[in-house]
């Protein structure tokens, strides 16, 4: 019997060792090490095949970039459950694309999803969805002092490219706990899985520190891919990592699949003239051109780009023939002196043909910078190029105006959405590319953008919805507020408004207001109010530490001190303007807008001036204006756009901020440009003099009036309570139009 018992303990030991480490460190036994290896993906110098029926046919990527965040959930959260993954599936092959890419390992819900979907379309014989699956570097690790060849960089991208293998294959389990995707990985995508997409948008001081540190390890020979003599030691680093991943799952599971090297335009592979690779910053080059594979790797590579038609700025200045002739060749007087120096890469005039009209003019006859950077990558390569990444923000936000095609990053419509990736998928394909991915499904509230990261919570972000931050609404499918509807559409239909959202009557005018995860919504009644005639105003009170009882902009006194001003004015002359001591702009950015320290001289609390609330834009306006010592260029943010922003209405406008009721007017102003740094908790900006810079302030009410024309009398205002509403947030789904718009106009390709 003890013998027994023993035997039973060890063999339930052994059984116990042997799965755990079969499914959580990869051990495994070749049981076939002769068995050939297989794949269903090739690729010659432009194209990509994939086998159908025993014959390769050529495959193009028409696919969609899947994010991992929901509303109220971090990205490392992974809280989207199996059934949301199956209705998304559903929308994206019903938009007409092919293929879904993720940038990193999921929870198993993913896999699990994907499975049972394309098990159910082939078992109907209809054509499954491919999948793009990427090998996420920690953006923590790039942007520190560690080079490629550390251990937290190049053992970790190792390791993942190991476990991504497994994950697909359904052979892992994996309970890292926040940060990646966990569970029992169990159901086998393989199948549908047609490339790996390694590493990330690198960052070019991580490419050049690792660079400098190992000139002599710019060599790499492996079974299955080299490099050629022209490397650099970054690439070889990658030609590793690629070696490393095709060599692990052809001897482990017998397959092979595309595979490619994310890249983008910062560190793309060619030299620019001095003036643009100083002012840039442009230090460091990626060419996987100089990354080889041998004949014992079947499948092929192609490269893999992130190319947005509003940057890099230097598109506009040395693609674009008008540019180039207004452009003085030699570095301005007074500019900063040459501080790169970057001696490899390709003169990117290589990469152009020479013939002006065929460089830099599009299908329709226009200039088009964005078309002739993406002729100069498909020139340069020998192999395949993805635009792995490309697409708009349809936030009210925008960091980055594109001065040739219009098509910015941000302040679009919904419509705008639709034709700017329409215009960019011909400009993708004209140029000779084999496919492409939009940027992307979903909304993603938790994201972050430069020109706004300063004024919000950002520990945050995901529980509410900064409709000044564009990151947040690149995607096709929008998170609105509320369980199924908003609290208030702006459409100019009234009867949404009760008593009980009155919060002031003074004379002949009523001001009602509500809120949600996204907007504050006023609605002002006023018996004889003419929207062609009278204007409106509605004065705001939110910080206790300043603010001003008097306007001299509009010459309107207050019974508060206020630290904004609504004005409605017709359907074209509209703002919010901010009291001087409160804009953030000059708090945060007045030495790159003026040239001016903003500590200096200080705007005094109750200050009476009222200013345009701007935001700052990424450009190169110094390399046309020569002005070094202001480069930066604003834009008017606080403007306000008349339209119908229901997004049922037949003439709807995703960005409209004010509509007329007939005898009053509907308004929504998002939440940061009030100056709320997180709505959630009702926190505001403190006073940036005294903190220096930007700190949380907590406030439970606001006061806020009406007046209508000049106002003689002092204008009251009334308290308005606020209640944030923490992490519980609201939302519900909705297809943007720029999904049925970029759904038809594939349809009409494949008819």
């Amino acid at each position: 019997m003890k013998k027994f018992i023993l035997l039973s303990c060890t063999a339930a030991f052994l059984l116990f060792a042997g799965y755990f480490a079969y499914y959580h460190f990869g051990l495994y036994i070749d049981l076939d090490p002769d068995a050939p290896v297989t794949t269903f993906m090739k690729t010659d110098e432009d194209t990509i095949y994939m086998e159908r029926d025993g014959a390769y046919e050529t495959f193009e990527i028409r696919g969609v970039n899947l994010g991992v965040g929901l509303p109220g959930q971090w990205a490392t959260d992974y809280a989207i459950d199996q059934q949301t993954y199956l209705r998304w599936f559903e929308w994206i092959q019903q938009m007409g694309a092919n293929t879904i890419r993720v940038y990193t390992i999921l929870q198993d819900d993913f896999y699990n999803a994907f499975y049972e979907y394309n098990t159910q379309r082939e078992s109907q014989g209809l054509e499954p969805l491919w999948l793009i699956h990427g090998v996420w570097v920690n953006d923590y690790v790039q942007n520190s002092h560690r080079d490629a060849y550390d251990d937290d960089f190049l053992q970790t991208f190792l390791e993942d490219c190991r476990t991504v293998v497994d994950i697909v294959h359904g052979k892992k389990n994996l309970s890292l706990g926040r940060g990646l995707g966990s569970g029992h990985y169990r159901k086998d995508v393989s199948p549908w899985l047609i490339a790996y997409i390694l590493g990330v948008e690198w960052e070019d001081i991580t490419v050049a520190y690792t660079d400098e540190s190992y000139p002599e390890r710019n060599r790499y020979e492996g079974a299955y891919l080299y490099t050629t003599e022209d490397a650099t030691p970054f690439e070889a680093m990658l030609a590793q990592v690629g070696d490393s991943i095709i060599d692990y799952e052809s001897t482990r599971y017998k397959q092979q699949r595309l595979i490619a090297f994310s890249n983008w335009p910062t560190t793309d592979p060619f030299l620019y003239p001095a003036e643009i690779t100083n002012f840039f910053m442009k230090c460091a080059q990626v060419d996987v051109e100089h990354i080889r594979s041998t004949d014992a790797f079947q499948a092929g590579q192609f490269a893999s780009y992130h190319v947005y038609p509003y940057y890099p700025d230097y598109m506009n200045y040395v693609l674009n023939p008008v540019e180039l002739e207004m452009t003085d060749p030699a570095w301005p007087d007074g500019a900063p002196s040459p501080a790169v120096s970057s001696s490899s890469g390709v003169p990117y005039e290589e990469a152009l043909s020479g013939d002006t009209a065929a460089d830099y003019y599009d299908r329709d006859g226009n200039v088009n910078t964005y078309y002739a950077y993406l002729k100069m990558l498909n020139n340069h390569h020998t192999m395949p190029v993805v635009i792995s990444e490309y697409g708009v923000s349809t936030g009210r936000g925008m960091a980055q105006r594109d001065i040739n095609t219009g098509r910015n990053q941000g302040h679009m419509t919904e419509q705008e959405q639709g034709q700017a990736i329409i215009d960019c998928y011909e400009d993708i394909m004209d140029a000779g590319s084999a496919g492409s991915c939009i940027f992307t499904w979903q909304d993603e509230w938790f994201k972050r953008t430069w020109n706004t990261m300063h004024a919000v919570d950002l520990d945050n972000t995901p529980y509410w919805s900064d409709y000044q931050t564009n990151e947040q609404y690149f995607g096709l499918l929008a998170f609105d507020p509320g369980e199924e509807e908003s609290v208030c559409y702006v459409d100019g239909d009234a009867s949404e408004w009760s008593e009980e959202e009155v919060v002031l009557e003074w004379e002949d005018k009523r001001l009602s207001m509500q809120y949600d995860e996204k907007f504050l919504y006023f609605y002002v009644e006023a018996e004889d109010f003419d929207p062609a005639r009278d204007t409106l105003y509605i004065p705001i009170d939110t910080t206790p530490k300043s603010g001003s009882t008097y306007c001299e902009n509009y010459g309107l006194t207050f019974e508060r001190a206020c630290d904004f001003v609504i004005r409605i004015d017709g359907t074209d002359n509209s703002r919010v303007v901010v009291q001087e001591r409160y804009e953030v702009l000059r708090a945060m950015f007045m030495h790159e807008t003026e040239d001016q320290d903003a500590y200096l001289d200080i705007p005094a609390v109750d200050s009476p001036g009222f200013r345009y609330i701007d935001l700052m834009l990424q450009t190169a306006t110094p390399l046309l204006t020569g002005n070094w010592e202001a480069s930066a260029e604003v834009y008017e943010t606080g403007r306000l756009l008349y339209g119908n922003a229901n997004p049922d209405a037949a003439d709807f406008n995703s960005l409209a901020d004010y509509m007329f009721t007939g005898n009053g007017v509907e308004i929504r102003i998002p939440w940061q440009l009030l100056n709320f740094s997180n709505p959630s908790e009702m926190m505001i900006h403190d006073d940036y003099y005294q903190c220096y810079g930007v700190e949380n302030l907590h406030i439970d009410q606001m006061y806020v009036g009406v007046a209508q024309g000049d106002e003689d009398a002092r204008i009251p205002l009334a308290s308005f309570e606020l209640e944030g509403w923490g992490k519980d947030v609201t939302y519900h789904e909705r297809l943007k139009r720029s999904y049925y718009i970029v759904q038809e106009y594939w349809a009409s390709l494949d008819r």
